[in-house]
């Protein structure tokens, strides 16, 4: 298994399995283990049926048993409008055939919206963890705008049998206050009714974007993991980061934004992907809240890229991956492929935490 990791990951392979020196010690991080639910649940304020979605969604796929998860992804119908989402594989315009590819791609989980999940909740529920993502920023408001509104409520997910709930926030957006308002009340309630809770922690603001595009800064989307933790999400879900300095980038001139200390980025923090990636790991409890990556867009080098991801997240500390365009823009039995080839380096010994 491991040849076939290094071969994909090509001339990163050294850089990638051999990197050491982390800025941020491993001992320090809670990681992902058969016992994680229990050694880090069990005496929060999370009740028992929440706890047990929890254990069921780490005891299912593939990955069952290992304290890392997979999770299939397709809200794009909403979030990237339908039409540009599944021209690629117009099967996915079908509910049905969402959820099974989560099956026979061998997912912990599936997160979709209320329609999707819904509709194929008496023959599914009780087959995967249902995950019903509970708002979405759609694309058919003239001009565009970029925020998160609710589409359902928490108690239509806790009807047709979720294990969790899964909520984005657009951190840094004119509308995030009132979003993580939102979202910290619903979570509450489904945390009431016993689901397990999913963050997706994003930035969205054009002042991000100055010299280069800081939406996935490890500083700021370290800040924003560290919010939708105290917020109560079970997992947090954050785009890889690529970069570093936002908040730097952002206190240019006589602007003032955000606190900073420099330590952030001297002894917390070198250039390296996986130390930018243990930054957000660090800023969920420590690994307390498991971060899971997103695979991103799909493109023409998508079994490579996913390889890479999934190596970074796990040696820095991290979860696990939730791959949806990757996966289901191309033949089911590709995209399964596509899936399992992810979920592999999970289950290889040979790739560590560093």
């Amino acid at each position: 298994m491991i040849n076939k990791i290094q071969e994909m990951l090509g001339e990163k392979a050294d850089y990638l399995l051999n990197f050491d020196t982390p800025k941020i010690s491993k001992d320090m991080l809670h990681l992902p283990r058969p016992t994680f639910v229990d050694d880090i649940f069990i005496n929060s304020d999370r009740n028992n049926r929440t706890i047990g979605n929890l254990q069921w969604l780490y005891n299912s796929g593939r990955l069952a048993g290992t304290g890392y998860v997979s999770i299939l992804p397709v809200d794009q119908g909403i979030e990237h409008s339908a039409g540009a989402s599944f021209a690629k594989n117009p099967i996915y315009f079908d509910a049905e055939n969402i959820v099974k590819l989560a099956i026979e791609g061998g997912c912990n989980g599936v997160a979709s919206t209320f329609g999707v999940l819904g509709l194929v909740s008496r023959k599914y529920a009780h087959k995967i963890p249902f995950i019903v993502k509970i708002n979405h920023n759609e694309l058919l408001t003239y001009p565009n705008k970029f925020d998160q509104i609710m589409f359902g409520t928490i108690q239509q997910a806790y009807d047709m049998g979720a294990a969790a709930v899964g909520a984005t926030i657009y951190f840094g957006s004119e509308n995030s206050a009132r979003q993580i308002v939102e979202v910290a009340e619903a979570f509450q309630y489904a945390h009431e009714l016993g689901m397990g809770t999913i963050l997706w922690c994003y930035l969205r603001n054009d002042a991000f974007k100055t010299d280069r595009d800081y939406h996935t800064s490890a500083d700021l989307t370290g800040q924003a993991n560290h919010l939708g933790a105290t917020i109560q999400a079970d997992i947090i879900k954050q785009k890889l980061p690529d970069t570093n300095g936002g908040y730097n980038a952002l206190n240019m001139g006589k602007s003032s934004y955000g606190k900073i200390d420099k330590r952030m980025y001297t002894d917390l923090n070198s250039d390296h992907p996986i130390d930018l990636t243990r930054y957000q790991v660090a800023n969920g409890y420590m690994g307390r809240i498991g971060l899971i990556n997103s695979g991103g867009a799909s493109g023409s080098n998508d079994f490579a890229e996913a390889v890479e991801t999934a190596v970074i997240n796990k040696r820095a500390g991290g979860m696990g991956l939730i791959s949806g365009r990757k996966a289901f823009q191309r033949p089911m039995e590709e995209g399964s492929k596509l899936l399992h080839t992810i979920q592999d380096v999970y289950l290889c010994n040979e790739v560590t935490v560093a």
